[in-house]
């Protein structure tokens, strides 16, 4: 399949066009989207991919966060909780139904996919990749292929969603202040999630540290070394734990401060284990 990558960025920003650019959530969400297509793009180079695979991990990548618009749209909030899964709203967007839970989707006609690339002979992959991006864990039976590619999404969406937290603050992040994060304690949860090097599930964070730790722990869901390689150039999972947010002062808990400290020494190791 060739993949015309102007033609994808035109439909791209004709998409968006529709929704409210000057909402800073819509804006954060185009310059994620384009950061992930690129971090898309240079996992799958460094993993050796031909030129069409390369450019089908960024057309995933540029793809993977279409429901996001809508989302903001409806309910103002990018908490799947909260609203919807925008994994399986965007998969709606591009190649299912032009209705979500009996409410028109904004911009009116036939699935999106057409728009981005002409050639059909991938769209599976797309798809699946689209509405697996955010799952907790990708599902048994899928074939190698196709598995990679939802691969090389996760792990690029992952790595700028770990920029993205490192450059906000704690109230837009954590719902919290600085001083309410720096004086929180760390639940045995968090600690046990990242000693058994895993995500945390979302019932498991309690308390505002945890969800440091929640974030780091992105780095271990992280399929490919290349992957690895880019958050540990990035720096920005040992910034969260070290200096959360560009906090000036320590975590006042005793407790806290130590643990953090050692999960930033040991995640630095984590991701140097395959560096080359």
């Amino acid at each position: 399949m060739i993949i015309d990558r102007d033609r994808a960025r035109t439909a791209f920003d004709a998409y968006v066009a529709a929704y409210d650019p000057s909402n800073p959530r819509i804006a954060l969400k185009v310059e994620h989207t384009y950061r992930v297509a690129e971090v898309a793009h240079r996992i799958a180079t460094d993993l050796g991919l031909d030129e069409r695979d390369v450019d089908l991990a960024w057309l995933c990548g540029l793809l993977h966060d279409m429901g996001r618009f809508e989302q903001v749209r409806r309910w103002d909030t990018f908490r799947d909780a909260d609203s919807t899964s925008h994994a399986r709203l965007g998969e709606k967007v591009l190649f299912g139904s032009r209705e979500h839970l009996g409410k028109p989707i904004a911009g009116s006609g036939e699935p999106r996919i057409r728009d981005f690339v002409a050639d059909a002979s991938e769209d599976e992959v797309i798809r699946i990749a689209v509405y697996l991006h955010s799952d907790y864990r990708l599902p048994a039976g899928l074939d190698e292929r196709t598995r990679m590619f939802c691969d090389i999404t996760r792990d690029a969406d992952k790595i700028d969603i770990l920029r993205v937290a490192s450059l906000d603050t704690p109230e837009a992040m954590l719902g919290c202040s600085m001083d309410e994060l720096l004086g929180s304690t760390l639940s045995p949860e968090a600690t046990r999630a990242f000693d058994e090097r895993r995500c945390m599930l979302r019932d498991e964070r309690s308390q505002p540290a945890d969800f440091l730790v929640s974030f780091a722990c992105f780095a271990f869901e992280l399929a490919f070394a290349p992957s690895k390689k880019i958050m540990r150039e990035q720096g920005c999972v040992i910034g969260l734990l070290e200096h959360p947010f560009g906090a000036s002062g320590p975590f006042h808990n005793d407790h806290t401060r130590a643990h953090l400290a050692r999960m930033a020494r040991e995640m630095g190791a984590y991701l140097e284990e395959d560096a080359s």
